[in-house]
């Protein structure tokens, strides 16, 4: 490998992504892999030179959960930075934040974070590069075999590799969120964090975590430990029971923390606006208060004594300032306000259907008089994709619309694909059928469900998210013309994380008409 660089970094990552047919594999044998994920985990650890030990360091915060854990945890981050010394002569933890979350929308560095940046191009190299070496000369010092793996799968990899750039960059605080599950997840080979959350639970990557809530919460309970504060958003109680008898068995307590009142009075305007972002928000509070205490903040309220702890100035500047795009973002441009959000199982798109109905309410719209085209751009490649629309269609009627008026006027389904010419390197994902993909059909049945469910709307199936966000814009400007040059249209960009991404690279690219 001659090059060292960014590009060459990730083109080397991508190589990790198990493709389709041996995802499709791992789901049909069951959940048996699962026992082996945490030696495997600790022994590409020991390759880099590592014990789960030396990551006590950095005083992580383990989060998992559904839905909210990438919210959550970006609330968590951003209430900490609100902590960090203002000169350099102040050595009170935190003194460098480090955030991992999954997955990426643009680029691949924005899943490791310091300080809420994404690291830099050159320091993810770099430090890629060196894990990548120092696996390489331990298959050679080990005389591994030719077809034995000598590098971990991709998320593991990435897993590796930001705790290793966190070690080297001196964090003392890293907000670590999990990738599938709890018990078998390779961030799980954290051995001592300070406090564990459980954001809400729902049914998920049923495959590897099983088919029930108890199940489900089984897996993600197993990130608590002893000695560490356990937090949970409130769950369904088959699901609390479970979390609650697992949290014993780890040694430590449960704490279940409702919505704050300083949220749920409004009285602080939260930086990302759907009213559920209110849950993510108090479980935040509640582990950034714990965290602190722990690094000797003492002065802060223990929230494991006083669910509802008066807010410090800090925390509420934290979570007005907090910014995750891709999750309840609006963006607006001349004759268009997009609102992107993801949105890939169930109770997400559910979730998703119900903002976009509070951001139609802000709007004083009135879907059924108003002529107004409303305009949804959707992709799921991989999942129950038409049950995903029809809860998206439920929810929204159910929220913004009176009798059988439509949710949407145009509905656009469109692939993966960022633009005509492909993907960005970083946008690449190897986890879909190759054939579905260049053939249209999920897109192809998407169109024909939604038709039948409504069939009043212009349904169309395009190959790129380029062309359907240009369809979109065309559509608001032949609105423009007819109701006025001030006219918006509003468009609902949701389903697959990757489709949210390349929009926001479309939307932000120099291109872009």
């Amino acid at each position: 490998m001659e090059k060292r660089d960014y590009a060459a970094a990730v083109t080397a990552l991508n190589t990790l992504q198990s493709n389709f047919s041996i995802v499709d594999a791992i789901r049909k044998s069951g959940r048996g892999m699962n026992k082996q994920a945490m030696p495997e985990m600790i022994e590409w650890c020991r390759k880099i030179g590592y014990e789960p030990s030396d990551f006590d360091r950095l005083n992580p915060i383990h989060v998992a959960g559904t839905k909210g854990k990438g919210s959550t945890s970006a609330f968590i981050s951003s209430i900490l930075a609100q902590y960090l010394p203002s000169t350099a002569e102040t050595h009170t933890p935190p003194t460098k934040i480090g955030l991992y979350t999954s997955p990426h929308l643009r680029f691949v560095r924005e899943r490791i974070q310091i300080d809420n940046e994404p690291i830099s191009e050159e320091r993810f190299a770099k430090y890629f590069f060196e894990v990548w070496d120092r696996l390489e000369a331990a298959a050679k010092t080990a005389n591994t075999p030719s077809d034995a793996p000598t590098k971990p799968v991709y998320f593991r990899y990435l897993t590796l590799m930001a705790l290793h750039a966190y070690l080297e960059e001196g964090v003392d605080t890293a907000v670590i969120e999990c990738g599938i599950g709890g018990e078998y997840d390779s961030t799980n080979i954290l051995t001592k964090p300070t406090v564990t959350a459980v954001t809400s639970l729902g049914i998920d990557h049923t495959a590897m975590l099983g088919s029930t809530l108890a199940e489900i919460a089984w897996h993600k309970a197993g990130i608590f430990k002893p000695g560490s504060v356990a937090f949970s958003a409130p769950q369904n109680e088959e699901a609390i029971t479970v979390l609650q008898e697992r949290a014993a068995e780890k040694g430590t307590m449960l704490h279940v923390i409702g919505v704050h009142p300083s949220l749920a009075n409004d009285e602080v305007k939260l930086g990302l606006s759907a009213s559920f972002q209110k849950t993510n928000a108090s479980v935040a509070i509640a582990v950034a208060a714990a965290h602190l205490r722990a690094l000797g903040h003492t002065s802060i309220p223990d929230p494991t004594a006083s669910p509802c702890i008066p807010l410090p100035p800090e925390f509420v500047r934290g979570l007005e300032q907090v910014r995750w795009p891709g999750r309840c973002e609006v963006r607006r441009e001349k004759n268009v306000a997009w609102h992107i959000d993801g949105g890939h199982t169930l109770e997400s798109i559910e979730v998703t259907g119900r903002w976009f109905a509070e951001r139609m309410a802000c709007a004083a719209a009135s879907p059924s008089v108003s002529k107004t085209p409303r305009i949804l751009i959707f992709n799921q490649q991989t999942r129950d994709a038409n049950a995903l629309a029809k809860a998206l269609y439920t929810a929204l009627q159910t929220g913004i619309t009176s009798g059988s008026a439509s949710p949407f006027t145009h509905v656009i389904f469109t692939t993966n694909q960022t633009f005509s010419e492909g993907y960005k390197p970083d946008l690449v994902s190897i986890n879909t059928n190759q054939q579905d993909v260049d053939t249209l059909a999920v897109q192809k049945a998407l169109a024909k469900t939604w038709a039948e469910i409504d069939s009043t709307a212009d349904v169309r199936v395009l190959k790129t998210i380029e062309e359907a966000i240009g369809t979109a814009r065309a559509l608001a400007r032949e609105w423009a013309e007819e109701a006025g040059a001030d006219a918006e249209v509003m468009v609902l960009v949701t389903g697959s994380l990757h489709l949210v991404g390349g929009a926001i690279e479309v939307l932000e690219s120099k291109e872009a008409s």
